[in-house]
Parts: C-alpha cells; sequence; structure tokens
C-alpha cells in the first residue's frame, strides 16, 4: 500500500482564486463592521494573508498575485483609507491603507444571481427570444454563444481601469467602447460594422499602453466573430 504524501501537490491559481474569494465572502457575511481586523467585511492585506496563510497555507506570493486578478476581475475591490501624519520638521505626509472586500458581482458568483443582481434587460422576455443571456463579472450581460469574447474583454476593460499609461479621459472613452462591443453580444446577431469599428479604437490604444497581452486574448474571438 501507498504511503500518502507527507506534502500536498500546491493548489492551481483557480484553486486559490476560490479560497480567496470564499475567504472575502465569509468575512462580509459575518461582519459587524465596514472595516477591522475582526469584525470588518474589508480587511487590510497584512490580516489577509496573515489568515490565509494559517486557513490554508497560502504564501504571500499567492495571496498577492491572485488578489490582483480578483481586482482586475471586479470580484474584490480595493477601498483606501486616506490619512496624513506629521513629520518631525513639521512637515504633513500622505498615506493610505488599502481596506479589500468583497464585490455584489464576488457575492453573486458564489451565490447566484439574486431578485437584486442589475438585469439591463428587466421587462423583456428573454425567453421569447430564445436566447440564453449571461450577466459577466463587470455587471454586463451577453449571449452565452459569445461568454469566452465577454469574459476577455471584461479582464481588458478592468486592465485599462487599472492602467497608470492611460488618462482618465482615455479610460472612460475606452470603457464606454468595450461596453458598447458588450452591448451587440447581448444582440441575438450582433453588428459586426459596429464591433469591427469599435474594437479598431480599442486595439490600438490598449496596444500603445502596454496592454497588449490583454488584447491578444480578446483578438481571436473578435476575429472568429467578424469572419
Amino acid at each position: 500500500m501507498r504511503t500518502r504524501k507527507a506534502k500536498l501537490d500546491p493548489l492551481s491559481n483557480n484553486e486559490v482564486r476560490r479560497v480567496m474569494l470564499q475567504y472575502f465572502y465569509e468575512r462580509n457575511k459575518k461582519a459587524t463592521s465596514r472595516r477591522g481586523k475582526n469584525t470588518g467585511a474589508a480587511a487590510p492585506i497584512s490580516v489577509i494573508r496573515k489568515e490565509l496563510k494559517a486557513s490554508h497555507g497560502l504564501t504571500a506570493q499567492q495571496v498577492q498575485s491572485n488578489l490582483t486578478y480578483l481586482l482586475s476581475q471586479g470580484w474584490v475591490e480595493d477601498q483606501p483609507i486616506s490619512k496624513s501624519f506629521a513629520t518631525n520638521r513639521g512637515g504633513i505626509v500622505p498615506a493610505a491603507t488599502s481596506y479589500f472586500i468583497i464585490t455584489a458581482a464576488g457575492i453573486d458568483k458564489i451565490d447566484g444571481p439574486s431578485e437584486f443582481t442589475r438585469d439591463r434587460f428587466q421587462g423583456i422576455r428573454i425567453e421569447a427570444t430564445g436566447q440564453n443571456i449571461i450577466t459577466l463579472g463587470d455587471g454586463n450581460q451577453v449571449d452565452a454563444r459569445y461568454q469566452q469574447i465577454g469574459e476577455a474583454l471584461s479582464e481588458l476593460r478592468n486592465a485599462i481601469k487599472s492602467s497608470d499609461r492611460i488618462s482618465d479621459t482615455e479610460k472612460l472613452n475606452l470603457v464606454a467602447d468595450i461596453d458598447s462591443v458588450q452591448d451587440q453580444l447581448a444582440k441575438p446577431t450582433p453588428n459586426k460594422d459596429v464591433i469591427r469599428s469599435l474594437w479598431e479604437g480599442i486595439n490600438r490604444a490598449a496596444s500603445l499602453a502596454g496592454l497588449a497581452d490583454f488584447v491578444t486574448r480578446v483578438a481571436p474571438f473578435i476575429v472568429g466573430l467578424l469572419n
């Protein structure tokens, strides 16, 4: 009989993300305050690392890298608290502490959509159209046939919002254009000309901003849709 391995195989990134999202879900469920070490729905990274190490043996690197992913997907959000303190020379130094909390989209990811989940098509009998509309992590809704391209666009959308190489004005324009592409993906027959025009601008701007990795995840789906 084979003996059991002394060490378990390391968790995959997806497994770590599930563990972390469940952790944030449970914190929110049990919370009696908005933020705090023990009772808060939101917690600072030091507490998150300590508790996930104790409960699941996660390393600081696992927590940080997968927290970045959960943030970019909109499952978790950063709610920084700004403070300032005086130096010995009388100067004022600003500082901020990040508190991380599960979003409504993250809760719906675990519980499933509720009667309070935002529905852009409320009042329309979707079943009468023969479509299956699903809600993505960023709140956009697309036909289930386009789930992969919708999710890839959501990743690009969040990367654009987080970029420090894109102005806020350009971010607003690009996010609006991505949402417009997502709008087309909710239709039984998306308008290819509209998607093609929007994608050209998104592709160009995101690539110049150093987001080529995210662009290349979307591009094959766009090509397949437009052909």
